[in-house]
């Protein structure tokens, strides 16, 4: 059986195929998904009650990725708000904060390590939601330079001997970009693995969770490189469910 992977759902106040508000995913994020050999599923949040249910519904996933969005609340980061933050939506705030720390929470004081952790890929706001969830902060909006990074290609390097480097199969490839705020101070427990020209850390590792983070958007190009970190969440599902039942 395919693993079932989470894909944490977008809040959408309409769409021209309903009569109702959403809760989507991009296709293109559960296309390579399905690719890789699991069964995308959408994650809806619904109201604060059902947030506050997310550590126990988390048990019902084999993986999980948390996928590109709007802007972090920057309140969530003790920060006052840069007049080029889009408005926050706060229950996604919420919602994607509560289901990044129950991931972290799996590889916690109490848990049986690594395999007891839930593996997940944070995508774009995905790593920013990541990185504030571990007491970091970020760089609101990034001023134009040598590396345009809303909406272009931009080479990105990454550190040798972590897993994101075997993964890609090389020191440098290509990304799709599209952000415009980055980290800052880096958060809690997290390692910078991968940055731009620039300087921007275009990817993190969790060290005691089963978490990897990049920055860019590995669903637009769908390349081997991109592929691989489907590919990998997909591996780690299937090793985690194997662990045990056995």
């Amino acid at each position: 059986m395919r693993p079932l992977i989470a894909v944490v759902g977008r809040r959408a106040s309409k769409s021209c195929v309903l009569r109702f508000s959403g809760t989507i995913a991009a296709e293109a994020v559960c296309d390579a998904v399905l690719r890789a050999g699991g069964e995308p599923v959408i994650w809806h949040g619904g109201d604060r009650e059902a947030i506050a249910e997310a550590p126990a519904r988390l048990s019902s996933f084999d993986a999980v990725v948390l996928p590109g969005g709007g802007d972090l609340s920057p309140a969530r980061y003790a920060q006052a708000a840069d007049v080029r933050c889009a408005a926050p939506d706060e229950l996604q705030d919420e919602f994607d904060l509560a289901v990044i720390r129950s991931v972290l929470r799996g590889a916690g004081p109490g848990a049986s390590g690594l395999d007891d952790a839930v593996p997940a890929l944070a995508i774009c706001r995905g790593l920013q939601v990541l990185n504030v969830a571990c007491g970091g902060t970020l760089r609101q909006h990034l001023p134009d330079g040598p590396v345009p990074h809303l909406g272009s290609l931009h080479e990105v390097t990454i550190a040798r001997g972590t897993r994101l480097r075997q993964l890609a199969g090389a020191d440098t490839i290509t990304v799709s970009s599209y952000h415009h705020q980055a980290i800052d101070r880096l958060g809690a427990g997290l390692r910078a693995i991968a940055c731009a020209p620039d300087g921007c850390v275009e990817a993190v590792e969790h060290g005691a969770a089963g978490v990897l983070a990049v920055q860019w958007h590995p669903e637009d190009q769908a390349g081997p490189c991109d592929q691989a970190l489907f590919d990998d969440l997909v591996a780690r599902a299937r090793d985690r469910v194997s662990a045990a039942i056995g």
